[in-house]
Parts: C-alpha cells; sequence; structure tokens
C-alpha cells in the first residue's frame, strides 16, 4: 500500500519502529534522528536481524547543500586475526560460520554518532526514548519474532546470557507474549547519556570485549578504541534517465550498478515486457555480476582493480556480451542474511537510506555478558584461503552484503531505495528499478512484485533459479527449457528480503511503501 506525506516520510521492517521514526520527525528532528530512533527501536525489537553489535551503511543528501553522502560503518576484524591464527584456533583451513571467530568490531553505534554530529538536530539521549522503553519494559512479540529465535535458539552460545534473554525458562516464546532485555535498556541508557564513545571506549566496549575473549573472540580493547567509520563518496551509473547511487566496495552496492551496466546493452524491450526474457536477463546479468565480486570485491585497501575498471562502458558492454538464449555455465552462490533497511524523509527536503545487519540472524550467537549486545558475525565472509582477495587480516574490512541505495532523476532526488537479503540486496535493487523506471509500476506494486534469485548455485550442474511462486507457469516452463533449475518457493517469502522505500514527486510529496514480507509500515504527515 502506498502511503503519503508533504513533511516527512518513514519506512521501516517494523511498526514500532517507524511510529518511532515519525514521533521523531514531528518532534522537529531531522531525517538522520529519525533514521536513529527507527534503528534504536530496531535493534530491541528486532533483534534477530539487527542491533549494536552490527554494522551500518548510509546514504544521506543533504538539501540545503545538495550533497548525497555516503557513510560506511563497517568494522574491522581484531589486530590478532591472521590467516595462520584464526585456522589454529578454528582447528581447519574453513572460516567458522558462528562463534568468537567471526565477530568483528561493531561499527553501528559509531556511524550513529559520526551521523548525529553532522546532520542531527534534536538532543542525541532524545533519539533513544523509545527504544530504551521497549527494551525496559517489554514490547509483545510477533509470530516473526517467535519463528526467529525458534530458528537461531541452536546457535546461542552456551556461555552468554543469550538463551536467557530470549527463552526465559528455556521455553519459547509465544506470540503477544511481553518479553524484556534490561541489559540491552542499560545500554541504550549508557549511550544515551555518554554517547558512541563510551561503547568503544568506556565501560559497555571493555565488558563487551571481556565477555567475548572469555568464550576465545580475538577483539581487544584496542580495536575497539581504534575504530572509525568512513565517510565515502558513492559510486554511480546512468541507466536510462536515472542517476542510480550505491555505495563503494568493501559494499557490494557495486554489483547493482555492474548488473545495470550489463543490462543497458541488452534488449530493452525484454525488459518492459517483464516475462521470461525479463527474468532470464536479469538472471544472467545477476551470475556475471556476482562473479566479479567473488572475484575482486573486498576492503579496498586490498582490492586488485578499481570500482571504475568494473564499472565502465566497455566492461559493462564486454559482460553483455556473454549473456545468450540459454543460461550460462555460471553458478556463484550467494548467502541469506538477516538485516534492517529504512529510509527517512524530512520537511526540508533532507533523505536518508541506512541498512543495518548482524548478519547471519541472531549474528554470531554470543551475547556481550551485561551488555545485552548480540554480536554479529559478519567475520564469517572472510577467507582462510591466503590467494582469496577477502582473506582474513589483521583489521581489515569484509567484503560486505550491505548497500543503501538511492536515485535520482533530472538532478533531483527521486527514490530513497534498499532491502535486506544478504547476497541477494543486489538483485533486489535491480528488480525494482527496473521495475519502476522500464515498467512504470507504482512504487508499492514494484515491492510486491515476485522475485527471483539467480544465485543460489546449481543443481545437477544448471545454474540453479529460485523464485517466488507468483509466477506463471508458461514463464517457469521456458525458464527451464533455456537451462535454469527452476526452483520455485512459498508466496512472499522472507528468503526474498524485505523492501522499502520513498518515492519523492515533482510536487515534493513524498510516497513510501514498506514491503509485505514484512512486518513492515511506511507512514508520512
Amino acid at each position: 500500500m502506498r502511503r503519503m506525506g508533504r513533511r516527512g516520510m518513514v519506512a521501516s521492517p517494523h511498526y514500532l519502529a517507524t511510529e518511532s521514526g515519525l514521533r521523531v520527525l514531528r518532534a522537529g528532528g531531522s531525517a538522520v534522528d529519525a533514521a536513529i530512533a527507527t534503528n534504536a527501536v530496531l535493534a530491541v525489537v528486532t533483534p534477530y536481524m539487527c542491533g549494536l553489535g552490527g554494522d551500518l551503511f548510509a546514504q544521506v543528501y543533504d538539501a540545503g547543500s545538495r550533497e548525497l553522502s555516503g557513510l560506511n560503518g563497517s568494522g574491522r576484524s581484531a589486530a590478532e586475526a591472521t590467516i595462520r591464527r584464526v585456522r589454529e584456533l578454528a582447528a581447519g583451513s574453513v572460516m567458522p560460520q558462528r562463534g568468537p571467530l567471526t565477530v568483528t568490531v561493531p561499527g553501528c553505534v559509531e556511524a550513529w554518532g559520526r551521523l548525529h554530529e553532522r546532520f542531527g538536530r534534536l538532543p542525541w539521549a532524545e533519539l533513544f526514548t523509545d527504544a530504551i522503553q521497549h527494551a525496559a519494559a517489554g514490547f509483545p512479540v510477533s509470530a516473526g519474532f517467535v519463528d526467529a529465535i525458534a530458528r537461531s535458539s541452536s546457535f546461542f552460545h552456551p556461555e552468554t546470557p543469550a538463551a536467557e534473554t530470549f527463552l526465559p525458562n528455556e521455553t519459547l516464546p509465544v506470540e503477544g507474549q511481553i518479553v524484556a532485555q534490561p541489559r540491552l535498556a542499560r545500554t541504550m541508557r549508557g549511550i544515551a547519556d555518554g554517547g558512541s564513545d563510551r561503547y568503544y571506549r568506556g565501560d559497555i566496549g571493555r565488558e563487551l570485549v571481556r565477555a567475548l575473549r572469555a568464550v576465545g573472540g580475538l577483539l581487544s580493547t584496542e580495536d575497539l578504541a581504534t575504530h572509525a567509520g568512513e565517510w565515502v563518496d558513492p559510486l554511480s551509473i546512468r541507466y536510462r534517465d536515472v542517476d542510480v547511487y550505491e555505495l563503494p566496495p568493501n559494499s557490494q552496492g557495486i554489483i547493482a550498478l555492474m548488473m545495470l551496466d550489463i543490462l543497458q546493452h541488452l534488449s530493452s524491450r525484454a525488459i518492459e515486457r517483464g516475462g521470461e526474457m525479463y527474468v532470464h536477463l536479469l538472471a544472467e546479468a545477476a551470475r556475471l555480476a556476482y562473479a566479479d565480486r567473488e572475484a575482486f570485491i573486498t576492503d579496498p585497501e586490498h582490492m586488485s582493480v578499481s570500482p571504475d575498471q568494473l564499472l565502465s562502458e566497455e566492461y559493462g558492454r564486454e559482460r553483455a556480451l556473454l549473456v545468450r538464449e540459454h543460461a550460462s555455465a555460471h553458478c556463484p552462490a550467494g548467502s541469506p542474511g538477516d538485516t534492517v533497511y529504512l529510509c527517512t524523509a524530512d520537511q526540508e527536503g533532507n533523505l536518508v537510506s541506512l541498512i543495518e545487519s548482524n548478519y547471519m540472524g541472531i549474528g554470531s550467537g554470543i551475547m556481550a555478558g551485561e551488555t545485552g549486545v548480540l554480536l554479529q558475525n559478519r567475520g564469517a565472509w572472510f577467507s582462510l584461503d591466503e590467494t582469496h582477495p577477502n582473506g582474513i587480516a589483521p583489521r581489515k574490512r569484509t567484503m560486505h552484503t550491505l548497500m543503501p541505495g538511492m536515485a535520482f532523476r533530472d538532478g533531483k532526488p527521486w527514490l530513497v531505495f534498499g532491502t535486506m537479503g544478504g547476497s541477494m540486496q543486489a538483485q533486489i535493487h535491480v528488480q525494482i528499478l527496473t521495475r519502476l523506471i522500464d515498467q512504470a509500476l507504482p512504487i508499492d506494486v514494484a515491492i510486491d512484485a515476485p522475485r527471483f534469485d539467480a544465485v543460489s548455485g546449481a543443481v545437477n550442474g544448471r545454474p540453479r533459479l529460485t523464485l517466488e511462486s507468483r509466477f506463471d507457469e508458461e514463464v517457469l516452463a521456458d525458464l527451464l527449457a533455456r537451462g535454469h533449475a527452476v526452483d520455485p518457493l512459498e508466496t512472499y517469502t522472507s528468503r526474498m528480503g524485505h523492501a522499502h522505500a520513498i518515492q519523492i514527486l515533482e510536487n515534493g510529496v513524498y510516497m513510501g511503501a514498506a514491503d509485505p514480507r514484512s512486518e513492515g509500515l511506511a507512514l508520512g504527515y
């Protein structure tokens, strides 16, 4: 459902978070203030997707200066994290997917502080009022919350308070039950009072490191104290009449731009029609771009090619020539991820596109002692292969799936957009953009439309194409005949992401939409 507002808009994957962001806007807060408040509530009500132990990326449009800024709020690996050291501790040559060795410095809280310092308007402490209340007094959990805890409970580290917090009396909560997080409430009060410095260089950080090292983690107090997010210039490509902006590596945002670059050299009519050939072309473009992600994308300080090389028109044309009538042999396999994406807009025209995550659901499964903070497992993306571009190294940023988007038309902001979905995020960006730009669908219809994932490995040598079940049988049959291993999923599955967006109309009205696959809500005023 589309919703409109003249003075402000918030879209997020949970109604309580959207409500908090809108309250901040009504109180005179900026789009950044609203984004921080929304994210803080999401850290409480969707701890299985994001939190104070995760990373954050954002794009911010400042209407006064007409400047677009990017923020890379991702953390680095521990100074002790060499391939040899991690191999010894992991007792193997494969990077663990959960547990203490996957924990990198959480960048979220520092990123909030950096955003607020530059673009905030309301006092810092006011932004955490709702989040603290929900954590201290509790909130009624949804069926989605219960399902997520049930899926994640086996990953809770037994020597930390995670199970005690989410499985009181060793029992799974039921829908409507009030769940409180008193440890997290205390930590949020500490951040509200002492700022992000207290998290990275104060008592919160010391307890976080103590608890993590007690179960075998490598992060030190110095790793936290030296962490700093980075303002970056977004990358862009012109697709049709739209300038699409994504963040540079270590974000995978460049992959969406590479896909669009390839598609510009393919049949525009097939993309406009939206049938089986549309799915085929986007699937092939995705496989080519994701193969490059595996080969090149990591911490930019360790990359062997530049983003400009990957986004050149010549390279896009070369890659497009590899797309044929039938599926290629490229079968890259992505990885799922639970994340929150939110977007905000205020009455001055300031805009925020923000994404934050613990990575795989509950993250590492480690709750950092009395902080109540669930720590991310973003380090799981690293490789323990010394020849791999994303091999782990001391204080290195891993390749990151997080990618907030923004798009301009005629030099003015037109769309603020993004999604959760792990590796699939770049594909969802492109599917939404092509449905808006090429197929001229309304914003809510484009978000609602059935999605597909072309980067999910192979079946008997054929590249797997996973689709929501709302595609016509004729489309599925044609894709099968073209060589795709067709794998239908249930309708409106979260495996296909939670996308939200704000469109800016020519008269300045905001039109927002939230994904029906989530518990989300878009509200304006």
